[in-house]
């Protein structure tokens, strides 16, 4: 994690005052599950997005009414605690962008893989591309929409193949305290993948 001041030792002028780290967070998941949504609700700035028209070209089973989606990056910061700012980088989901991934990534301690539990293989090869490209300590955060199916966390962790180890949450991007909850327990994760180095 970054310190929050500048190489000549002043404090860098567009953070909040008194945060003393900052922390890169990379926000994953298939076309459609809410990513852009999820950083919206997160940032206390106002949030960089890359959103284009849709082309035709992508299912939108369960996506009634979405008409663009984000091509290059969402970008947002928020404040979790005192002492620990995290810059949210949202990846495009279409798969025509997966190879972009892995520059994002690039400094990140932790990654969010937001999931659709309608659309579960979507959120498995996820996954699979995640494991390809990027190495730092992740959760999965299942997004609930209105007809959101039920699903205990054992099963989703079945359907997923995860480890006994990796976080599964509830999360509604469009709440905010439903969001800052689920990435402090991903932050909380991150440090302790980390063996708690540079905790706040």
């Amino acid at each position: 994690m970054a310190s929050g001041t500048s190489s000549e030792g002043g404090r860098v002028p567009y953070l909040p005052e008194g945060v003393a780290r900052t922390a890169k967070i990379l926000v994953v998941g298939d076309f459609g599950v809410g990513k852009t949504t999820f950083i919206g609700s997160a940032s206390e700035i106002a949030p960089l997005r890359t959103e284009e028209p849709l082309t035709g070209a992508d299912d939108l089973e369960h996506l009634a009414g979405k008409t663009t989606t984000t091509v290059a990056m969402d970008f947002g910061r928020i404040t979790l605690n005192q002492g620990l700012a995290l810059y949210l980088f949202g990846t495009p989901g279409q798969r025509r962008f997966w190879s972009m991934w892995a520059g994002l990534a690039e400094g990140a301690v932790g990654v969010l893989v937001l999931v659709d539990s309608r659309r579960l293989a979507g959120g498995f090869e996820v996954l699979d591309q995640l494991e390809l490209h990027v190495s730092a300590p992740f959760a999965v955060a299942v997004n609930h929409f209105p007809d959101t199916p039920a699903y205990t966390p054992g099963r989703l962790r079945e359907a997923l193949d995860l480890l006994p180890q990796t976080p599964v949450v509830d999360c509604n991007a469009l709440d905010r305290g439903s969001v800052i909850d689920t990435l402090a327990a991903l932050a909380g994760h991150a440090l302790t993948a980390r063996g708690g180095q540079d905790a706040p």
